[in-house]
């Protein structure tokens, strides 16, 4: 079973958030000849916002970085799994969409008082 990078999305705009994200990540499939290397879940509407998953593969993760070389290891964050957090952030608000994102299982250990 492929290791897998869950992050959560709180969007205002469920479709045009979705599509963004995932022509994104098709666009580094392409780029790194990846295939079927991760998920988007349906969304949740609570408050106003919709709340959804991508699923990421780390393997596509780390053919990125890869790929990128000294430009991954430049981006802001701890690790494989918050570089690639921040760099799929900047490319998402770069269309001017609200979204938020974060690591799945560190929301969850965090709310229960779990670090």
């Amino acid at each position: 079973m492929q290791e897998r990078i869950n992050i959560n999305v709180s969007a205002i705009d469920y479709e045009n958030t979705s599509k963004a994200i995932i022509s994104t990540l098709g666009n580094v499939e392409k780029m790194v000849h990846g295939e079927n290397d991760f998920i988007v879940t349906d969304s949740e509407f609570a408050f106003g916002w919709h709340f959804y998953v991508v699923c990421v593969n780390k393997s596509l993760v780390k053919r990125l970085s890869d790929q990128m070389g000294p430009d991954f290891e430049k981006i802001k964050g701890k690790g494989l799994e918050h570089k690639f957090l921040t760099w799929l952030s900047d490319k998402v608000s770069q269309k001017n969409l609200k979204v938020k994102l974060a690591i799945k299982e560190e929301m969850e250990s965090s709310k229960f008082g779990i670090f």
